[in-house]
C-alpha cells in the first residue's frame, strides 16, 4: 500500500514516514512521533517510524534542547531550511520559504503559538484577542505549509480557549482555513508572498478530528486539556480508513479504560513504584500536616478538617478510590490487581518503573530542588495537597492571589494540575511533601511523562517554560500510533 503526495510521487508503507514540525518547542510531540536519535535507553525511543526532517521554534533554549536530543543540526538561517535533512531553526518561521524543499513530509505537526488564545488571561478585556492580532494569525504559516507539501496528513494542537476565543470565530475560521485551502487564500497570499501553490490549487483537508482532550485519560499523571485538530487530505481519503479513523476518535477522547477511571498518580512517577508499594510513604506524606490541619485558625480551615481531612483514613488504596471515583461510580468497575498491571505497564513504558527520582542526578541539573526563602517555606508547611493559597489567608501567612494555581500543592494520589510554563508569584507549582516548595523541573518532566533521558538546556526558568509548553511525549506517542494507522491506510 502506497499513497500519492501532490508532487505524483508515491511512498510505501514500510518506509519511514517524515515528520516535518512547526513550532515545535523542545519536542514533546516529536518523541511520540519520531523517538530520540541521541539519548536512546528510554523506554518510548522506538518511535513510531517517524523521521524528523525539520523542527523549529523562536525560543532558543527550546532549539538548543531539540537539537541535542534528537541530534539534530541547529541553525539560525532561513536560507538553509529544507536543504538538508533533520534541522532545527532557532528562528522565525514567517522567513522560510517552503518551496526550496527538496522532499515532501508525510505529517506537518504543530502547535501554533497559543497565548493569544488561552484562557489563563480572562477574556479579551485582559489581553486575549486571539486572530485579531498578528501573533494569533501565525497559524497561516501552518497552511502555508499545509499548501505547499499538501501531506497526507497533519496534527495541529493549541489550548483549549482557542474554541471559545473571540466567541468561537477564531476557531470556526481556522477550521474552515483547513477545510478549504483556496478560501480567503488571496488574502493570505498577500501577506505571505513566498506561497506557491499547485497548478490546480491547493488541495483541501477532511477534518476527521477537532475536540480538546484530556490527556490523562491517556496514562499522563496530569489533567492536561488541549485542542487537538487532525485533518486528512480529501484525495487520498478512502473507506479503508474509516476504521482507523474511529479508532483515532475513541482512543483521543476516551483514552485507555482503566486509566481512564483510575489515574496514574505523580506519587508513582516520582517514587517509580506502584500504589500497592507505597502505603508507608504516603502515610509518611499525609500525616506529616496533622498538627496544623487538627488546630484550625480560620473558618476556612475548620471546615476542611470537617469535610476533607475527616474523609481520609491514611489506606493508600482506600483514599484513591475516594478521591479518584466520580459521583456515578459508587463501586470498583476494575478490580485492584488491573488497576496495579495497568499502572505497573505504564510506568514501565515510560522508563519510571524502579527508578525513584529522590537524589538522583541528571547532566542538565534538572532534579535539582531549588532554594526558596523562609517565608515561603514557613506558608508551604501550612498548605496541605490540593489546596492552595486560600488556606493560609486570614492567617500571619496571607497572599493575594488571582488563580487557583497560586501556591497549590499537587496530591500524591490525583493526577496534578496542569503544569503550567510560566509565572511568578506562587505558580511555579509546588510538592505534594509537607517539607518540600517548588517541585524540580524533573519532577514536571515526569508529570509531563518525558523520559529520564531527554535533557533540557537553559537556566531553570527556561527550562520550566520548555516542559509546560510541551505536548507530553505519552500523549504524542499514542497520537502517532494512531496516525501512522491512518497512513498505512490512505488510498494510492
Amino acid at each position: 500500500m502506497h499513497y500519492a503526495h501532490k508532487s505524483g510521487t508515491m511512498k510505501n508503507k514500510d518506509e519511514e514516514f517524515r515528520l516535518f514540525s512547526l513550532f515545535s518547542g523542545c519536542g514533546g510531540l516529536d518523541v511520540g512521533f519520531a523517538g530520540l536519535d541521541g539519548h536512546n535507553s528510554c523506554a518510548l525511543d522506538r518511535g513510531n517510524n517517524f523521521q524528523s526532517i525539520f523542527a523549529n521554534d523562536v525560543y532558543t533554549p527550546s532549539c538548543r534542547s531539540y537539537a541535542e536530543n534528537f541530534e539534530a543540526e541547529l541553525v539560525n538561517d532561513p536560507s538553509k531550511v529544507c536543504k538538508e535533512d533533520h534541522i532545527c531553526l532557532d528562528g522565525d518561521i514567517t522567513e522560510v520559504s517552503f518551496k526550496k524543499c527538496s522532499k515532501n513530509p508525510d505529517v506537518i505537526t504543530g502547535g501554533f503559538p497559543c497565548q493569544d488564545f488561552s484562557m489563563t488571561r480572562g477574556g479579551e478585556q485582559n489581553g486575549r484577542k486571539g486572530i485579531k492580532v498578528k501573533r494569533g494569525k501565525l497559524y497561516c504559516h501552518f497552511v502555508r505549509a499545509l499548501s505547499q507539501f499538501q501531506p497526507p496528513i497533519f496534527v495541529a494542537e493549541n489550548v483549549k480557549g482557542l474554541v471559545s476565543a473571540n466567541k468561537g470565530e477564531a476557531f470556526k475560521t481556522i477550521k474552515e482555513d483547513f477545510r478549504h485551502l483556496n478560501e480567503r487564500w488571496d488574502e493570505v497570499k498577500k501577506e505571505y508572498k513566498d506561497i506557491e501553490n499547485q497548478s490546480n490549487g491547493p488541495e483541501s483537508y477532511e477534518l476527521i478530528f477537532s475536540e480538546v482532550v484530556n490527556f490523562a485519560n491517556m496514562g499522563v499523571p496530569q489533567n492536561r486539556e488541549r485542542l487537538i485538530i487532525i485533518g486528512v487530505r480529501k484525495d487520498l481519503y478512502s473507506e479503508k480508513a474509516e476504521r482507523a479513523v474511529e479508532e483515532l476518535k475513541k482512543c483521543l477522547i476516551q483514552g485507555d479504560d482503566t486509566l481512564r477511571k483510575w489515574p496514574l498518580t505523580p506519587l508513582e512517577v516520582f517514587e517509580g513504584k506502584d500504589l500497592n508499594k507505597l502505603q508507608d510513604e504516603y502515610e509518611k506524606i499525609m500525616k506529616s500536616y496533622e498538627d496544623y490541619i487538627k488546630n484550625p485558625k480560620t473558618d476556612y480551615q475548620e471546615k476542611y478538617l470537617e469535610n476533607t481531612w475527616s474523609e481520609y483514613n491514611f489506606n493508600i488504596w482506600e483514599d484513591y478510590i475516594h478521591l479518584n471515583r466520580t459521583k456515578s461510580q459508587l463501586s470498583l468497575d476494575f478490580s485492584k490487581d488491573e488497576i496495579i498491571k495497568a499502572h505497573r505497564k505504564k510506568l514501565k513504558e515510560l522508563g519510571y518503573l524502579g527508578e525513584p527520582l529522590k537524589n538522583k542526578d541528571y547532566p542538565d541539573g534538572s532534579n535539582e530542588i531549588m532554594r526558596e526563602q523562609d517565608r515561603i517555606k514557613e506558608r508551604m508547611a501550612r498548605i496541605p495537597p490540593d489546596e492552595n493559597y486560600k488556606f493560609v489567608e486570614g492567617t500571619e501567612h496571607s497572599v493575594k492571589g488571582l488563580m487557583s494555581n497560586v501556591y497549590k500543592r499537587i496530591h500524591p494520589l490525583k493526577p496534578a494540575y496542569t503544569v503550567i510554563a510560566r509565572g511568578g508569584g506562587g505558580t511555579w507549582g509546588y510538592h505534594y511533601k509537607q517539607d518540600r516548595q517548588k517541585m524540580t523541573n524533573r519532577e514536571r518532566a515526569r508529570l509531563q511523562t518525558f523520559p529520564d533521558n531527554f535533557y533540557f538546556e537553559g537556566k531553570n526558568g527556561e527550562v520550566r517554560r520548555q516542559i509546560g509548553e510541551a505536548v507530553p511525549p505519552l500523549a504524542g506517542y499514542r497520537i502517532a500510533e494512531l496516525i501512522k494507522n491512518i497512513l498505512d491506510k490512505l488510498k494510492y
